[in-house]
This record gives structure tokens, sequence and C-alpha cells, in this order.
């Protein structure tokens, strides 16, 4: 399977082997990241990321075909991330599909991004259904139940800013660069992160709803209430933001697993993560602490495969693949596509 993933600003490819026993192996897995296209804007330009989709896609799906040793009319599939995520560069990455599919007569597989990252831990350490994924990423944090390829069940998300997208602008509010959350989580570090009492919106509600504005809002009044900053002021807001920030995440993992034990008690309780924010190393050691608690187990597919990356991609092809599913070529792209839809449901009759 050569899956492409063009859904932001990294332009991947990769080719991905799923044999009978369902088992995955990445031949290849190239990505070229745009952090220096956008560095100067402290974000992604949606039309300066699709314009570098469309210079460098074809480049790249070379370079992916040539480190697996294939060539393209030795693919059994085409996949390509058809949303969400920015429609120009969604379009760039599905219409490249559909071409390659219809020159070649192969099969076209619109793969549902989020799909990609719930389907990587069972292509990394072959986990078995159902299980649980807390995806937190830069446009995304929720809990999904994930009971089988194109079956999932949302049990909470973000009612405004996602995680990822609050590091992005805590960062660029301290003037510490982009991507936000490696440059706040370098400088916290040096900071203490008791200093300031940051809000831990929600944590009083059952529900397992995040919600990270007002924890943003009150490190902007912080940091206005203090200028201009010293060195050390940056370090101990960024490094008392990321504490809140753990502590709503794990608040809310530990009620997700105790949700699941009672809902599906016949069932070992996983907790797979995925997404960008799972790099942060003070966030992930605080799961596996939460996991070790609750006897679950935490499943971390390396940081390569948390970002975004064609190899998600191209194995959520192959497992709907494997199901008999397939699109037809005026498959449309899309900015938005939850997973608890009823068109994600596998549909071996699609084409």
């Amino acid at each position: 399977m050569l899956g492409i993933e063009t859904s932001c600003d990294e332009t991947a490819a990769s080719v991905v082997v799923r044999d009978e026993s369902g088992r995955g192996r990445i031949r290849s897995n190239v990505v070229r990241s745009q952090l220096d296209e956008h560095a100067a804007f402290g974000g992604v330009v949606p039309e300066l990321a699709a314009r570098a989709h469309v210079e460098w896609l074809d480049h790249i799906i070379a370079q992916a075909m040539d480190e697996a040793g294939l060539a393209l009319d030795e693919v059994d599939a085409i996949a390509a991330t058809a949303g969400p995520g920015l429609i120009g560069g969604v379009l760039v990455g599905l219409t490249t599909a559909k071409a390659l599919a219809a020159s070649l007569g192969k099969p076209l597989l619109a793969v549902n991004h989020l799909e990609g990252h719930a389907l990587t831990a069972r292509l990394t350490d072959g986990v078995a259904f159902p299980y649980l994924m807390l995806l937190v990423s830069g446009g995304h944090s929720q809990f999904v139940l994930v009971r089988g390829v194109g079956d999932y069940e949302r049990w909470g998300g973000t009612i405004d800013d996602a995680l990822g997208e609050a590091f992005d602008k805590v960062a660029k509010l301290l003037t510490l660069g982009h991507p936000g959350g490696p440059a706040v989580e370098r400088i916290a570090r040096s900071g203490d992160p008791q200093r300031f009492k940051f809000p831990r919106p929600l944590l009083r509600e059952e529900r397992l709803d995040f919600s990270f504005s007002g924890l943003k809002t009150a490190v902007r009044l912080q940091a206005e209430a203090l200028a201009p900053l010293t060195d050390q002021d940056v370090a101990d807001i960024a490094a008392s933001f990321q504490a809140a920030v753990t502590d709503i995440v794990v608040t809310r993992s530990r009620q997700a697993l105790e949700r699941f034990k009672a809902e599906l008690p016949a069932e070992p309780a996983q907790l797979v993560v995925a997404g960008g924010v799972a790099a942060n190393q003070e966030i992930s050691a605080a799961l596996r602490a939460v996991v070790a608690e609750t006897g679950a187990r935490l499943v971390l597919p390396p940081i390569a495969l948390c970002t975004d990356n064609g190899a998600m991609i191209a194995w959520a092809g192959a497992e709907r693949l494997a199901l008999g599913a397939h699109d037809k070529l005026e498959v449309a792209a899309r900015p938005r596509w939850p997973l608890d839809t009823p068109d994600m449901k596998v549909n071996s009759d699609a084409a």
C-alpha cells in the first residue's frame, strides 16, 4: 500500500505491507516538514502549505518507492488522506492519489486522517480491538473508543482549542518560536511549575471533554501583568502552563479508563496515545504513572509515527482494503470529517 499524507504542513509518502495475518511492516516512510516555510509567520499558512505540497509531493512519492525497492505498478492500492485538514493540502494529496489509481488501475482508499492515528498502534504494537485512544495534536484533542476498523465512538473532545494549538499560542505569546510544543517543553525544564496557579478548566465535571481557551487566557493575562518578562518569568510561565496541561490530561485519562473498565469489563484496558503532543515527556511520563495505577496498558507508538506521516495513512488504507473496502475516484476531500460518523463504517461495495 502506498500512503500519501498532505493534510497540514508535512508532505509525506510511505509504503507499508500488511500480511494475511494482519501484521504490518513499513518498507519506507518519507516525511518533508514545512517548518522553514512557515517559521516567519508563527504558524501554518494554508496557501503556502498547499503550494509546498504541489512542489514536493511527486519527489517524496518517488523517494518512498525507491526506498521500498518497488515500482509504482507493484503496489496493490493507493491510499491518501481525504480529510480532515487544510482543504488545499488535502486536495493535492487526494488528487495525486486519484491520478495514480486511475492510471495504474489500482484501488483507491480515501482515508480519514484521524483513522490513521487511531490504527497506528496496530501497525507498531499489534494492539487488538477494542482500545481507547487519546488523540492530542495541533488540531484535535479527544478520547475515542476504537472498536474496530471504521467503528469508533467519541467519548469526549475539546470545546475550544486543541491542546497542540494551545501550546502553539502560548509559545507565540512568549516568543518561543514554532512549533510551540517542543519550544514550551524545552524552556519549561528550567522553570518553576508551582510559581503560577493556572486554572484546570472542566475538571470538576464528569464529562470527558477538554477546554484550553481559559487556560490560554490566564497565561496571557499573567504575562501581561509581568511585562517586560525576564527569562525566568518565561520559563516559570511555560512550566506552570505545562503542569496545568499535564494535570488535565492525566485526570481525564484516569476517568476515561475507569469508564472503559465499567463498560467493557471483559476486555483488557488499553490506552493508545496519538498525535504530536504525545512527544511531550512530562505528559507521557504522567500517563505512564496513571496507567500503572489503573492496571491498564499504555501504548505510545514511536514519535515519528505519532506526528503526521504517510505510514499511518498507508496502514489505515491496508486495514480497510483487507476488509474489502475501496473508494470511487469521485470521492470528495473534506476539511472536517469526524471519526464517529456512519460513513466511516467499512463498505466493501463503495466502488
